[in-house]
C-alpha cells in the first residue's frame, strides 16, 4: 500500500511503485485534470507540482512521491476559494483554444509566478518552454501570466495561494 497526499487528502493506493504518478491520478483517484499528452516528459501535459516544484508526472514513479505534497489542478485554489489568478487570467484572456494542454500550462504558469512575481517575456518563454501548445494560444498563454502576475500583486497574494 502507497500512502498519497493528493491536493491535501491522504489517499492509500495498491499500485507498483514504479507506477507512473500520472496513472495513479487519473486512474486510481479519478482526477482526470492532468493529462496524458506524450508520455516522455516533452509536452507538459501531464504537469502537477510535488512540493510545490513542477514535476512530470508521466515519468515519476508513484514512489518519488510518497511523503510529498502533491497538487493537481483541481488542488489549485486560494485562500477563499476562488479561483487562482492564473486560472481567472485564463478565462479572461481567452487562453484555451482546444484546452487539452491547458492544466500543465497553468501548473507550469503558477510555479512561474511563485518564484518570479513580476516575469519578463523572456523568462515567461523559458519557464513555459516545456509545455506545448498543439493550438499555438503562446501569445494568449503570455498574456495571461502577465495579467495574473498584476492580480496577484494587487491583492497581496503570495505563492502560498495554492494548497490552501
Amino acid at each position: 500500500m502507497i500512502k498519497l497526499n493528493v491536493n491535501g487528502k491522504i489517499h492509500d493506493v495498491e499500485v507498483d511503485p514504479s507506477t507512473p504518478l500520472l496513472w495513479v491520478i487519473r486512474e486510481q483517484l479519478g482526477l482526470t485534470g492532468t493529462k496524458f499528452g506524450c508520455g516522455i516528459s516533452q509536452c507538459g501535459a501531464c504537469t502537477v507540482h510535488l512540493n510545490g516544484t513542477p514535476i512530470r508526472s508521466c515519468v515519476t514513479p508513484v514512489q518519488a512521491a510518497v511523503d510529498q505534497l502533491i497538487t493537481t489542478i483541481e488542488g489549485v485554489k486560494t485562500y477563499d476559494d476562488e479561483l487562482h489568478p492564473v486560472q481567472q487570467a485564463w478565462i479572461d484572456e481567452q487562453v484555451p483554444q482546444c484546452g487539452y494542454c491547458q492544466s500543465g500550462q497553468i501548473m507550469s504558469a503558477i510555479a512561474l509566478l511563485d518564484s518570479n512575481p513580476s516575469p519578463t517575456d523572456v523568462d515567461i518563454d523559458n519557464a513555459m518552454s516545456g509545455n506545448i501548445c498543439r493550438c499555438g494560444t503562446y501569445p494568449r498563454i503570455r498574456r495571461g501570466i502577465k495579467r495574473a502576475a498584476l492580480a496577484i500583486e494587487a491583492s497581496g497574494e503570495n505563492e502560498e495561494s495554492i494548497n490552501g
